[in-house]
């Protein structure tokens, strides 16, 4: 086995065009359990832990944007300033594993894998986030939408890296939520992300581990458009928020699996959806919290 510890995105890149096939490694949360259970085999690895430009992180005030590095750990997200930038997404890092695991992964893991019961791809979903990748012949940015292919498959070429990804600051409510089999660190039987941009006038939902890759509940999204009005503070009943869970878990396609049956993700998905929507009805308008 050749393991290349990368200490630059430079080095990153040369060591995948010399070695075509090997495997990139963040945190390696995810690899290590596909090694134990000698569910995949590896012969060469880049390792990119000690690649300072991929734990970066920076607002564009200008913008309204915010670009995270594909390194950064969760455990960087889960607290301040993050924290205030994208709720969500801080919500989402605090559900990963436990403290070990939230200080090695990060959302270039999550995106690497792309198994649709990734806690940060919701999330990402739900704010259409743009994703960044990098060889040694140029750069590309693809809409995440687009990057997640399906179970455990994305657009990565086998010469890039996953650099960063770019979201929009928003003002208004998000919110992030799962289930599994029990109440903490625990891989998602099913899981959702809403998030309302009250100056732009949208509402998003994304749900996770309920189809090959997330599911954008587009359609529930624009039935809801048509039924409040969503720029400033949302006026929701509880029987409207109850139809929209149903709504977007009509838009989703669960299996039975060891960890839950389709029936229960599609009823969970519902649920969350709706407690989701609820909580967002609750919030008064400003920064995204």
């Amino acid at each position: 086995m050749t393991v290349v510890n990368a200490t630059s995105l430079q080095e990153a890149m040369q060591a995948l065009r010399d070695h075509p096939g090997a495997r990139l490694v963040q945190g390696g949360t995810d690899l290590m359990v596909e090694l134990n259970f000698n569910r995949t085999k590896v012969e060469d690895v880049v390792a990119l832990r000690r690649v300072n430009e991929l734990r970066r992180w920076h607002i564009d005030e200008e913008g309204g944007t915010l670009r995270i590095g594909a390194g950064v750990p969760y455990a960087e997200m889960e607290r301040s300033p993050l924290l205030e930038l994208v709720p969500a997404l801080a919500q989402a890092a605090r559900t990963v594993g436990s403290p070990q695991i939230r200080a090695a992964g990060s959302l270039g893991g999550n995106l690497g894998t792309c198994s649709p019961a990734g806690d940060g791809l919701p999330v990402l979903s739900a704010l259409d986030a743009t994703v960044h990748l990098r060889s040694l012949d140029g750069q590309r940015d693809v809409s995440v939408h687009e990057f997640m292919v399906g179970v455990k498959k994305n657009d990565r070429r086998p010469d890039e890296v996953i650099v960063a990804v770019t979201l929009p600051v928003l003002r208004g409510f998000q919110g992030y939520a799962k289930v599994g089999t029990r109440n903490a660190m625990v891989i998602s039987a099913a899981s959702a992300c809403l998030a309302h941009d009250s100056v732009g006038g949208t509402l998003r939902v994304a749900l996770g581990a309920v189809a090959p890759t997330i599911v954008r509940a587009r359609k529930a999204e624009a039935w809801l458009a048509t039924q409040v009005a969503l720029t400033g503070a949302l006026s929701v009943s509880p029987g409207l928020a109850r139809e929209f869970g149903q709504r977007a878990a009509n838009e989703c396609s669960p299996i039975d699996d060891h960890r839950s049956t389709a029936s229960y993700r599609r009823h969970a998905v519902a649920v969350l959806t709706e407690r989701l929507l609820l909580r967002a009805n609750d919030h008064q308008p400003g920064v995204a919290r």
